[in-house]
């Protein structure tokens, strides 16, 4: 009988224990790489969040330069190449007029670059923002670039701005007089189509009293007057939109916002000068000047039926007159100072005046003269005085120092401004009728008005 064969099994004794320590190393090393990566993700997370507040710290901030560059104009004085200047320096007075301390909005000539230092959003999570704002390919384009920053997050966002050329508010009423408005008499200023035509605004920095109607006055439009601190004398019999003695007040606006007037400058109209008036040997009666200058100290006074055509350019010191009918082909401009008017510089109109616009003129004879639409009488430093009827076809009557009396009066296509801080008078039974329909936005002879335009088409995101 064959015997069973032994079978000898080794011992595997601590199997189980290795298999185990490899186990736990995998899960170890499982277990650290998931931390790692939670890790990661948190720090992705936490950049994201930042990134976006960043973003949004741009944007943001791309909303505050944009609110107070709103509420900005540009002189029409200040020279293109010097436009962003200015604006730097008015940035940076909103700024201090907002409370906010420090200097914020800088210019660099050299760069030619504005400027705006960290201003900051939120103080607790750090949220600030910068800005520059720089000339694009000329003088009347501007990039703005503002960069956002949350922790160690930047992000930038830019616009594109454009200064564009505009017709001056002023140009929007009938009568614009830095001065106090006195009426006095059978007063009526209307509206040739509609009564807004014949609103008034009245600056009167420099006097308490702005308006003074006595009389039967009437102003079929509104008036609306800057100084706060204004008073008003409206008679009963007088009238404002209608309203009469003290109900004439709702239609009264007073401290309204300021309106900059309109920079005269004549001095566009020397090149079309062709003759020089010569008091020892030109005829002052009946005569026809055309494109023709008044030197200084002349003082003529022109009788009969005086004919303009093109231009008449008065040197100052002045004192011209017409004492009987006036016919205007053209344009009459006062070379003096706005900011200092002279007693010396005075035009006086005492009987009736036509006048026509340079469209009227030939085209062979006067040329682009014919271009410059939308004045009648532009003498800044000169006061002007009209006693007679007048139908004023061309357009804008600006003086400084207005005055219309006896039985003064028609129908004008522009505006009437009064750059003088004295009293404007309208007296007896002058009547204007202003007829604004299809008037110019910026008349020939004043610097047209500059603001700056938001191109929202042109939002970008720069890489950072």
């Amino acid at each position: 009988m064959q015997r069973p064969t032994k079978i000898l099994l080794r011992s595997r004794r601590g199997s189980v224990l290795l298999l185990s320590i490899i186990f736990i190393a995998l899960f170890s090393a499982l277990g650290v790489a998931m931390a790692a990566m939670s890790g990661t993700n948190v720090q992705l997370a936490s950049n994201q969040h930042h990134a976006g507040q960043a973003l949004s710290s741009a944007q943001s901030g791309l909303e505050v330069v944009r609110y107070y560059l709103s509420n900005l104009s540009i002189s029409a004085t200040v020279a293109p190449g010097d436009r962003l200047e200015a604006l730097a320096a008015d940035l940076q007075m909103a700024f201090d007029n907002a409370g906010c301390e420090g200097t914020y909005a800088q210019y660099d000539a050299g760069t030619e670059t504005m400027t705006i230092s960290d201003i900051v959003l939120d103080g607790q999570t750090n949220e600030r923002f910068s800005a520059s704002m720089s000339f694009g390919a000329t003088y009347d384009d501007l990039t703005l670039v503002v960069t956002g920053r949350s922790q160690n997050a930047n992000k930038q966002v830019a616009v594109d701005y454009q200064f564009d050329e505009i017709g001056n508010p002023i140009f929007d009423y009938g009568v614009a007089t830095r001065g106090p408005l006195s009426m006095q008499g059978n007063v009526d200023v209307e509206g040739y189509n509609e009564v807004f035509e014949a609103s008034i605004y009245i600056e009167s920095s420099a006097s308490t009293l702005a308006l003074e109607m006595t009389g039967k006055s009437s102003i079929a439009g509104n008036v609306t007057i800057a100084n706060g601190s204004a008073l008003v004398d409206i008679a009963n019999q007088s009238s404002v939109g209608g309203a009469s003695g003290t109900d004439a007040l709702d239609n009264v606006t007073i401290g309204a916002t300021l309106c900059e007037f309109p920079v005269a400058d004549p001095t566009v109209f020397e090149p079309y000068i062709q003759h020089t008036f010569d008091p020892a040997t030109d005829p002052t009666t009946n005569v026809t000047l055309t494109n023709v200058e008044i030197p200084a100290g002349t003082n003529p006074s022109f009788s009969g039926h005086a004919v303009v055509r093109g231009i008449m350019y008065i040197r100052s010191p002045n004192i011209v007159s017409f004492t009987g009918n006036a016919e205007i082909h053209g344009i009459i401009l006062a070379e003096g100072e706005v900011d200092f008017p002279s007693e010396d510089n005075h035009l006086d109109f005492g009987g009736t005046v036509d006048s026509y616009g340079v469209g009227t003129l030939s085209a062979e004879e006067f040329g682009d003269l014919r271009d410059h639409t939308g004045t009648f009488l532009l003498a800044p430093g000169f006061s002007v005085c009209f006693g007679g009827n007048f139908d004023c076809h061309n357009g804008v009557i600006a003086a400084s120092g207005v005055e219309f009396h006896g039985n003064a009066g028609g129908t004008i296509n522009g505006s009437v401004i009064n750059y003088s801080n004295d009293v404007m008078e309208l007296a007896g039974n002058t009547d204007l009728v202003f007829n604004r329909s299809g008037v110019q936005e910026n008349p020939a002879g004043f610097q047209p008005s500059v603001c700056l335009n938001f191109l929202a088409g042109s939002y970008h995101e720069p890489a950072s």
